[in-house]
């Protein structure tokens, strides 16, 4: 039976669905939003808000090696403490946002962006001069 096995799949197996969401976790966190399907968007959304609520309890070593032992990017680990969890910080819950987009092109897959809901406080620095070089041209 199948009691209390609420996962997601996405078709993968189980160590390729865990490496796909940790590599966008640390996408989102590195860019502030990402573009993907709806289902990625949803399996991937409790997983980054779990991760903010442990950079909120507990600012220590312990949670430093649990954030990374999903994550396996140092860089993100660091941005995650650093940067996105401050950012944040009065806010209860409610971390990211699903924008539901049109279907894609190819196989009319539904798409959506998934980014924090804090977006301009925690775009890079180097996608903010982007954007103000393509406003300029």
């Amino acid at each position: 039976m199948r009691h209390r096995r609420k996962t997601v799949r996405l078709q993968r197996k189980d160590g390729h669905r865990r490496s796909l969401l940790a590599n966008q976790a640390c996408a989102l966190i590195e860019h502030g939003r990402i573009r993907t399907t709806v289902a990625k968007a949803k399996a991937l959304r409790p997983i980054v808000e779990k991760l903010i609520t442990l950079t909120k309890k507990e600012d220590g070593v312990h949670a430093r090696r649990m954030a990374f032992r999903f994550l396996r990017q140092a860089s993100s680990v660091k941005r995650l403490f650093d940067v996105v969890a401050p950012e944040v910080g009065d806010r209860p819950g409610g971390f990211c946002r699903i924008t539901k987009l049109g279907p894609r092109t190819s196989d009319s897959a539904p798409m959506a962006y998934i980014e924090w809901v804090d977006l301009e406080n925690l775009v890079n620095d180097a996608d903010i001069e982007d954007t103000v070089e393509e406003a300029a041209e």
